[in-house]
């Protein structure tokens, strides 16, 4: 790990180094910075280069000499101090993190130019900007890789800092010398960057750390929203299954009362009747033929309640026999026998609660019969209505003739243990997604606390099926 920042602020920090630099000290001409990159391949690469013209008024900026160390920079290994290889300041300050000042051009032992063409360099001094391992959090990283010399030697292990960037200052000749007032004005300045680059670090690594947040956010945002979605799903199944149940507890009624009276069930015989009435229908209908039967046999198995099975016999049956008869015109007598039958299957699905009719039963006393058709006819709009409750209730009734009594009442305790459960969930799981994606404000642990008090939320929110 080393500094990170956006191009743009690393230039405008490089670009105010400089120039503060070049307008405080009158000697200096001219000055580059240059970043050095995360260990081990510590790529140094020059930023920004700046000129201050002869009124000492105007910098100008950019990189216009060719250099091996403009972009993209060059790795710790071309530049390092090897046998057989031009020795350069820049590994020096690099290594030994210390500075170097060519108050003498014509023997400076690690001018580049000097020791290949040469040709004299400017006066200039070098400057490793430093920070502290510990305020890049280096420490935290036991497994990190230090760069290492040409004999494998660990460079910066024993020190407190790394080098993150070079200042390179260019003098008037013979103005400068080392430890002159102008290389300790540097070397002060070199801190002040060091800390701005480090300011710029960590407010990158904040805006990182955010942008993660976020994404960590939406992604347990997805997984809540998945259990929710599970929870939500399972519920329906499970309203399904207590609506199946009290249909299976009408029939058994209704069977009840038929048993009782001698009848036979009007339900089926209307159906029975359609269906022979549609057997001797004339006309080339025969596809609109078998899906009416079809839909019609498939009406006797439907767990729906008096209601819901009223609005199906008018939109799937009613509809059809509309559709058939439009296409295929019968006899007058024909289609008032059709029509007199659906009367008769919409009048059979109220079987079980009609006054007569349950008043002639005698199986059981009045109040318990008045209550328990009330409960079995009526409409279940959610695991919060009464209805369940009740119907549990008169199902413990040991009194009440229903052969499924007693595992009915058992198979309805247990999905209403489970609705609740199940409610319990989504309100949780709504509870904390609205607080995950509102980044938990204050107030947080309050909510919190409110809803565990007003849901029962943990050991005591969660039912046990018995």
């Amino acid at each position: 790990m080393s500094i990170e920042i956006e191009r743009s602020a690393l230039e405008s920090a490089c670009k105010e180094m400089i120039e503060t630099i070049l307008f405080c000290l009158p000697s200096a001409f001219k000055g580059t910075i240059y970043r050095v990159g995360k260990p081990p391949t510590l790529i140094t690469e020059r930023i920004t280069s700046g000129v201050i013209d002869s009124s000492r008024k105007q910098i100008s900026w950019g990189l216009p000499e060719n250099s091996d160390y403009n972009p993209p920079g060059r790795p710790w290994i071309d530049y390092r101090d090897e046998p057989g290889r031009p020795l350069e300041a820049m590994a020096w300050c690099v290594e030994k993190q210390i500075s170097w000042t060519s108050a003498d051009p014509r023997n400076d032992p690690r001018s580049v130019r000097l020791q290949v063409e040469r040709i004299e360099e400017d006066y200039h001094h070098m400057e490793p900007v430093l920070v502290r391992k510990s305020d890049l959090h280096l420490d935290m990283y036991s497994s990190l890789e230090y760069p290492r010399d040409d004999q494998d030697r660990i460079i910066w292990q024993g020190s407190d800092y790394v080098v993150v960037a070079v200042i390179k200052i260019h003098f008037e000749p013979h103005s400068i010398r080392v430890g002159s007032p102008e290389t300790k004005v540097i070397k002060k300045l070199s801190r002040s960057l060091g800390t701005q680059l480090l300011s710029h670090h960590l407010h990158h690594d904040t805006v990182r750390a955010m942008q993660q947040l976020a994404r960590d956010r939406l992604d347990a945002c997805n997984i809540l929203a998945d259990s929710l979605r599970n929870a939500i799903t399972k519920s329906a199944l499970i309203f399904s299954l207590v609506k199946m149940e009290m249909w299976n507890l009408r029939e058994q009624w209704e069977a009840l009362l038929l048993k009782e009276r001698q009848e036979r069930n009007a339900k089926r015989e209307a159906i029975k009747e359609l269906e022979d009435v549609l057997t001797h229908l004339s006309g080339d209908t025969q596809e609109l033929k078998n899906d009416l039967a079809a839909v019609q046999r498939r009406f006797l198995d439907l767990p729906l309640s008096p209601a819901k099975a009223d609005k199906w016999i008018t939109m799937q049956i009613q509809e059809r026999w509309r559709d058939l008869l439009a296409k295929s015109p019968q006899d007058e007598k024909t289609t008032r026998r059709i029509w007199q039958t659906m009367e008769k299957l919409k009048k059979s699905l109220y079987y079980g609660r009609n006054p007569e009719v349950v008043a002639s039963y005698s199986g059981i006393p009045r109040d318990l019969k008045e209550e328990w058709v009330e409960a079995i006819y009526s409409n279940v709009d959610g695991f919060n209505d009464s209805t369940i409750e009740r119907l549990i209730k008169l199902l413990a009734n040991p009194t009440l003739p229903i052969p499924s009594r007693e595992r009915s009442r058992r198979m309805l305790t247990q999905l209403k243990v489970l609705a609740e459960n199940m409610d319990q969930l989504e309100r949780n799981t709504n509870f904390l997604l609205r607080h995950v994606l509102n980044g938990g404000e204050n107030g947080f642990a309050a909510e919190a606390a409110n809803k565990d008090k007003k849901n029962e939320w943990g050991s005591r929110g969660a039912k046990t099926i018995p």
